[in-house]
């Protein structure tokens, strides 16, 4: 499975907006320059998670874009749906009753054991999205990464504690 580029975009984006201070806000301009992003695509893209429910945005000189909820309640499953949807990635179009090979009608009666593997194999990997959250992630970042990010990211540097 092969996913778009702008779902990485959005996954490092919503990490990134995990990161900040309560309260605080990103451009849609400050994200795109801090991943080097083109920054029309990237807003068009952030605007799929607040459709999703995952990010909230706020207009204004000091407007942007924060997390909806708390980060221990938005999954990357959330994250890839808002931008890819749920759709499986595997269309089984039956090509086992075609051509030389075609098996009769009665045996292709239940769905064919590759559609179902397939099937499977997308379950596991939306299950396994779905039990992963942003603060699972925000936890396994290198330490010093969210001030890092927090500086880097809004131009404030937190006072050292």
């Amino acid at each position: 499975m092969k996913l778009p580029g702008s779902t990485e975009w959005l996954l490092h984006c919503a990490t990134s907006l995990a990161q900040l201070e309560p309260g605080e806000t990103a451009s849609a301009a400050q994200l795109a320059e801090y991943y080097d992003l083109p920054a029309p695509y990237l807003a068009k893209q952030l605007q799929a998670l607040v459709r999703a429910g995952v990010l909230a945005a706020t207009t204004g000189p000091r407007g942007g874009f924060r997390l909806a909820r708390a980060a221990s309640d938005i999954t990357m499953l959330q994250i890839v749906e808002a931008v890819d949807g749920a759709a499986s990635p595997y269309e089984c179009r039956e090509i086992r009753q075609q051509g030389k090979g075609a098996l009769p009608q009665e045996e292709c009666r239940s769905i064919c054991v590759l559609a179902r593997k397939m099937a499977d194999a997308h379950r596991a990997w939306r299950q396994s999205l779905r039990g992963v959250s942003l603060a699972d992630i925000l936890d396994e970042l290198p330490e010093g990464a969210p001030q890092r990010t927090r500086s880097r990211l809004t131009g404030i540097t937190p006072p050292r504690r």
